[in-house]
């Protein structure tokens, strides 16, 4: 399965948590999982977060600023976000294709913004910023429960059928196959459901292959970022992307 790597457990920072929890049963066609980052206490310096190519979309909730929260994801290329000296983020990573744009648009670099969409999601922050972690999972779970009811979170079979045979797909050619669609019946779906050419989908999978499960690829320092990217494919951050165009 499509399992994302860029946001690890064993921080570069002592001052920051990471927690990663899997969604229960009934969920797991449509989330990934459910995230929180947090500082324990006031960093030296500004945090700056590295996050790798990332098909998936997310919800994601301020806990120290409530009416920032919305619907996002990230681009075909590896990004850097400055969350600086102080933060508390818990988010929703949902499997790639699930989300249903056209009920809620997704967003991109909200970790700033105001909402300003359809969904209650200013009262859920508002909610979610009086539990603990684990009240803030019931909670947030119960949420995904009410998505699916509403249509708005949905599974996508053409993005399962990738996943499950993502060793085998190495050309667009190959993912076409595996989803049991004519080339420009999946440039179609994919762009639809995803927002990725099958190309860009193509390379952020690639580069997901590539990790081989190092599951810590995300740091408040250059050099222990680089080194660790490094280590799990073989080449550094910028070999990378000019070989494989990521």
């Amino acid at each position: 399965m499509y399992d994302p790597k860029g946001n690890g457990k064993d921080r570069s920072v002592n001052a920051v948590v990471f927690n990663e929890v899997a969604p229960p049963v009934h969920l797991k066609d449509v989330v990934h999982r459910v995230l929180e980052l947090r500082t324990t206490s006031t960093l030296a310096e500004e945090y700056r977060f590295h996050a790798l190519p990332d098909a998936c979309t997310y919800l994601v909730f301020d806990q120290l600023q409530p009416d920032v929260t919305g619907v996002t994801r990230l681009r075909a290329s590896s990004e850097e976000l400055d969350l600086g000296t102080i933060f508390h983020f818990v988010n929703i990573r949902f499997l790639p294709g699930v989300w249903q744009r056209e009920k809620e648009p997704v967003s991109y670099g909200i970790i700033a913004s105001r909402y300003s969409g359809d969904l209650p999601l200013l009262a859920l922050n508002q909610t979610l910023a009086s539990q603990d972690f684990d009240a803030q999972l019931v909670t947030l779970f119960s949420f995904v429960d009410t998505l699916l009811d509403q249509g708005i979170v949905v599974a996508n079979p053409v993005t399962e059928r990738i996943f499950r045979q993502m060793d085998d797909i190495h050309t667009v050619a190959d993912m076409a196959d595996a989803a049991r669609l004519s080339a420009r019946q999946l440039q179609r779906v994919l762009k639809q459901t995803t927002g990725f050419t099958p190309h860009d989908f193509l390379k952020v999978l690639r580069l997901q292959q590539s990790l081989h499960g190092e599951p810590s690829l995300a740091y408040a320092d250059q050099s222990h970022f680089i080194h660790s990217f490094r280590k799990a494919t073989g080449y550094t951050p910028g070999r990378y992307a000019k070989k494989f165009d990521v």
